[in-house]
């Protein structure tokens, strides 16, 4: 049976944000913020170089039973023994990723819009990534944001937990999470930050905000 991380609050990586620092260094001040996933993203590098940071990265963080989630990149989840996958819904279908990620590695699904919610199964499924919630500008071939009301309607109907995720920022992380989603899934606002360990800790803060209002 696998066991679901605490999605509360899941960086995905962007190699030319963090290229200050490094994915790896800035991950590592992100969880010591209060990041509780990181899922590695990089849809340009070849599977060997990004094999090789996923290897790295996840010694770093198992340490600190920090889980690591590769995106799209199933050969890379599989050869970095990664805890998960998440794939789109132009990667190919979740039955055939879980196929092939075997059953013991969490599979999360993003779903964009209330067509995409057919797709996800209980039994082959075990997250979700619901969004944009808001426009961002890390995703430029993104879906329409779904906005605070569209977030909540369709979070309601997945029947698992799910992270949103698209445009989220301290000033609206409190609002975001009481649509209902079990955690937020962020991107610039702690990999473009200039402090990501502060910036994380900020989110939790308004997390929390967002759970007991």
């Amino acid at each position: 049976m696998r066991r679901l991380p605490d999605l509360t609050l899941m960086l995905v990586t962007d190699a030319a944000m963090m290229a200050r620092r490094g994915v790896v260094e800035t991950s590592l001040a992100a969880v010591a913020g209060g990041v509780t996933v990181v899922q590695l993203r990089d849809k340009t590098a070849s599977d060997e170089s990004l094999t090789a940071l996923a290897r790295a990265l996840r010694e770093s963080l198992a340490p600190l039973g920090v889980p690591l989630i590769v995106n799209d990149r199933v050969n890379v989840a599989i050869a970095a023994e990664a805890e998960g996958l998440h794939i789109g819904q132009e990667d190919g279908s979740p039955a055939e990723a879980r196929a092939r990620i075997g059953t013991e590695m969490i599979l999360g699904l993003s779903v964009t819009g209330p067509a995409d919610v057919a797709t996800v199964d209980p039994a082959v499924v075990d997250y979700v990534g619901l969004g944009p919630v808001i426009a961002s500008a890390t995703k430029a071939d993104a879906a329409p944001p779904l906005g605070l009301d569209g977030t909540r309607a369709i979070g309601a109907t997945l029947g698992l937990p799910w992270v949103a995720i698209g445009g989220i920022d301290v000033g609206n992380a409190a609002a975001i999470i009481a649509t209902g989603a079990s955690g937020l899934a962020v991107v610039s606002a702690i990999a473009a930050a200039d402090d990501p360990r502060a910036a994380a800790a900020e989110l939790r803060a308004a997390i929390q905000e967002g759970r007991v209002a």
